[in-house]
């Protein structure tokens, strides 16, 4: 979520705008890096890590939409959004010119198909304490470093 939820990729929250890639309706877990780093190290001493592929996801499934509409609740004010269509992203991967272009562009298009994942029987079997979207958006907005 640090880096899906920030400037860099087009949600400037500090300035209420938000791109939001496809219909924003799909569903996404954000997940924070500290929660993978966090996964990391409990790999390794974690018999379930053992052999295992273990695909990892926030705590909730949030749509881009209901993710500015938390952010939207914190700043107490409305965002500006702008949408960027799926045509628009196949678009520019048809017109991707080197790996880093293509590589964006399929992850953006993977963001506007959504990435729900189911995280329930993980969070049982890993003592990893999940961060929030909301979580993330009130250390944010109130200007504090992110941990």
């Amino acid at each position: 979520m640090e880096i899906w939820l920030s400037p860099h990729l087009g949600f400037d929250f500090a300035n209420a705008r938000a791109t939001i890639y496809g219909s924003g309706e799909k569903k996404i877990s954000y997940i924070s890096l500290h929660n993978v780093a966090d996964f990391a190290v409990a790999a390794l001493s974690n018999p379930a890590a053992r052999n295992a592929v273990i695909e990892l996801g926030g705590p909730e499934a949030l749509s881009p939409i209901e993710v500015v509409r938390v952010f939207e609740e914190i700043a107490g004010r409305t965002f500006e959004r702008q949408f960027v269509p799926e045509e628009a992203l196949r678009t520019r991967k048809g017109g991707a010119t080197n790996p880093v272009e293509l590589t964006f562009t399929d992850l953006t298009f993977t963001v506007a198909q959504g990435d729900s994942i189911d995280m329930s029987d993980t969070f049982k079997k890993f003592s990893v304490q999940p961060r929030s979207v909301r979580e993330y958006a009130e250390t944010v907005m109130s200007g504090a470093t992110v941990q």
